[in-house]
């Protein structure tokens, strides 16, 4: 018989990994919004992510929903842990998503504001996650299945770190997206942004592989017992991000992208099975934290019915906006 928890693991996974991918490299684009030269500029890069951006976000939607109902023990230990943590990311891309809306419809002198608000509010969102990634890594001060920790105790100068980093990184693949969708002296630009930025995430990288094992004792263990093989993650990143500056600097549009998404899996892989089996680090399995295999049936057949049409409608989506973005012409 097959173990439902197995198969709800890899479909909250797959969820979480594509809404970090997608909507990724779109809070990555509004991270670089201060450094467009003018409207213009700003216009192409906005107008790059716009008819994609929204259903992005399906993806949070369905990971969240999902990681409620197959695995509730963690929604009774993140959110109290969180709350702060979570509120500043709906809260920032409650507050992006608003500037998408108004921001082609502002008068040109309060164009400043929203300019300022889409900024702000993707730079808040990524930081947010970044911080929630770290405070999984660190764990969870825990009682009979109840956080018993303080408000506050999410924010730490770990978790600081790895805020900056998923910052750093979402701003790499927001390059490489308008590397992707752009031409002229807007690409040529974003293509040495691109380059610098691999520079400051290797480094985020290289710091915080030092810094997770003084952490926790049981990513200590992992990553040191030479018996298992998560050692290929580190090669892997190495040689992809080698891979990309070479991509990048031979002046290829579409590879430098795909480089980052594979950068991007490598360090979720990675993740997950330095903590695996933990959900709930230090003390509840995925086993643990699940529900009863009859409620995790029942849903599972409505998210296996949702799936597809969602992968289909992202799909045509990604395939009808497949061209270049140009200024006052929108996508060829």
């Amino acid at each position: 018989m097959i173990d439902l928890v197995y198969v709800w693991i890899v479909l909250i996974g797959f969820g979480v990994l594509m809404y970090v991918l997608a909507d990724g490299f779109d809070l990555g684009v509004g991270i670089l919004f201060p450094f467009a030269r003018d409207d213009a500029e700003r216009d192409v890069m906005m107008n790059s992510v716009a008819p994609v951006w929204d259903g992005n976000e399906t993806w949070l939607v369905l990971g969240g929903a999902g990681l409620l109902a197959a695995f509730p023990l963690v929604y009774t230990v993140f959110l109290p842990a969180l709350y702060i943590g979570v509120f500043l990311m709906l809260g920032g891309l409650i507050f992006r998503g608003i500037a998408f809306e108004f921001r082609f419809k502002a008068p040109s002198g309060r164009r400043r504001f929203w300019n300022a608000a889409f900024f702000l509010g993707s730079l808040v969102a990524a930081f947010a996650q970044g911080a929630v990634v770290g405070t999984f890594i660190e764990g969870f001060e825990t009682v009979d299945g109840r956080y018993v920790g303080g408000a506050m105790d999410w924010l730490t100068p770990f978790t600081v770190m790895t805020g900056f980093a998923l910052v750093f990184g979402y701003a790499l693949i927001g390059a490489c997206w308008l590397v992707l969708k752009t031409e002229g002296p807007l690409q040529a630009r974003v293509r040495e942004f691109a380059l610098r930025l691999l520079k400051a995430v290797m480094l985020f990288f290289l710091i915080i592989s030092v810094w997770t094992p003084l952490v926790d004792d049981y990513v200590r263990g992992r990553w040191f017992d030479f018996v298992t093989w998560l050692w290929i993650f580190p090669v892997l990143t190495a040689a992809v991000a080698f891979a990309l500056w070479r991509f990048l600097k031979l002046g290829h549009d579409a590879t430098p992208f795909i480089a980052t998404i594979v950068l991007f899996m490598l360090f979720y892989g990675g993740l997950l099975l330095s903590k695996w089996p933990y959900v709930v680090p230090p003390s509840y399995t995925f086993h643990d934290a699940a529900s009863a295999p009859e409620s995790q049936l029942f849903l599972l057949v409505g998210v296996l019915f949702v799936i597809p049409f969602v992968l289909m409608y992202t799909a045509w989506t990604y395939y009808v906006f497949r061209g270049k973005v140009r200024a006052g012409d929108g996508y060829h």
